[in-house]
């Protein structure tokens, strides 16, 4: 009698991967077993985790970094034993805060060469994302702010802990959210909800997005006196205040949000549920045809495909030009800024701007952070 299929010695199969060792700094890729939704452990079988390990720097991707995340996407399309893919971020703080600023001002900024030629590493990353054959899951663990939004929203599905951030930095520090969000918001989240996404810059929270159409799931992460509690901080009841606005997700004021913050001060974040939560998703495709799962991704990125593929050279080579005029002054603001000081005077720059005054010359250091404070 032939043993079963799943029981006979492996074949000896070619490698399709791009190089042999696809390990960067900042960038973690393991394999964990693949779990039934009963919780049984299944033989043979492995959900990929890729991790930004950059915690100092709020998992902000460095150049080596956008590397070591196309590659590990390429190996976990290839690897012909992982069910999904898990993409987040080391620690509870941030998924990730999009560009490391300091790379940004103390290498890119007055370069666009250089910049255009990082901005193709960018496309690639989140090109490989969109290509992955597996269902890729971004494991919300915390803010997700700036390109860290752009490459969470090119994930198929996005489960958060409910104390992360959300938001778009582009016009408030030098940019256009030209690397996926004005392609992927609006199809997610309607225009008007992108429009002020994208251009107001104000961060919204987990339920927000929720609400949004952004998340596929949130969860609670904060514990109090050992129960899990909501984000004390935000509205969490669908609700309206006296002028009819919708409150659901917003933040609270006054005496509520102090009441918020010191309840938050109590607590620990314990993300066991976000886990637990992501667990129950990969094992949920698990038991689904894999071919079949494959082709209802590739046709449901299209709209994001479509969208990412026609805009993205294009926002490649106006990001990099950029770099020589806001892009230039407001990373170089973000990262030489005080905490509570990072952006740049807007105010003064339009007033030079209207008066005629050239990028080329004094312009730029007026508008620094330091020299509002020069009276």
């Amino acid at each position: 009698m032939n043993a079963p299929d799943t029981l006979r010695a492996p074949r000896a199969f070619k490698t399709h991967d791009l190089v042999d060792d696809f390990s960067k700094p900042g960038v973690r890729y393991e394999k964990r077993p693949a779990k039934t939704p009963d919780g049984a452990v299944v033989p043979g079988l492995f959900n990929a985790w890729i991790t930004l390990d950059n915690p100092a720097q709020y998992n902000a991707y460095t150049t080596d970094m956008v590397k070591g995340t196309i590659l590990a996407f390429r190996a976990a399309t290839n690897a012909r034993d992982v069910n999904c893919v898990v993409f987040t971020g080391a620690g509870d703080k941030a998924f990730c805060t999009g560009g490391n600023t300091k790379e940004y001002a103390e290498y890119y900024a007055g370069h666009p060469q250089e910049y255009r030629q990082y901005m193709r590493l960018f496309n690639d990353m989140v090109s490989a994302i969109l290509a992955c054959d597996k269902p890729v899951i971004c494991r919300v663990n915390g803010m997700r702010i700036g390109g860290g939004q752009e490459i969470g929203m090119a994930c198929d599905f996005s489960v958060a802990q409910d104390l992360a951030r959300f938001g778009q930095a582009g016009p408030k520090h030098g940019s256009a959210p030209i690397g996926g969000a004005t392609d992927f918001l609006p199809l997610m989240a309607g225009s008007e909800r992108a429009m002020a996404a994208c251009v107001l810059c104000e961060p919204f929270s987990a339920h927000k997005a929720y609400w949004m159409g952004v998340l596929t799931d949130v969860v609670p992460a904060l514990k109090v006196d050992g129960q899990f509690v909501a984000n004390p901080l935000v509205e969490t009841q669908k609700m309206v205040d006296a002028h009819g606005r919708f409150l659901f997700g917003e933040p609270k004021t006054g005496d509520a949000l102090k009441e918020g913050k010191a309840l938050l001060a109590r607590g620990t974040v314990d993300l066991s549920l976000l886990d637990a939560k992501v667990e129950e998703l990969c094992a949920k495709m698990l038991l689904t045809f894999p071919d079949c799962t494959t082709k209802t991704l590739e046709e449901l990125r299209k709209p994001k495909l479509e969208s990412w593929n026609r805009n993205k050279e294009n926002s490649r080579a106006w990001l990099a030009l950029n770099m020589m005029t806001e892009g230039r002054a407001g990373f170089i603001a973000f990262n030489s800024g005080t905490k509570d000081d990072r952006e740049a005077d807007f105010v003064l720059l339009r007033q030079k701007l209207a008066a005629g005054e050239s990028w080329v010359g004094p312009l730029h250091d007026s508008i620094q952070p330091k020299a509002k404070h020069k009276g």
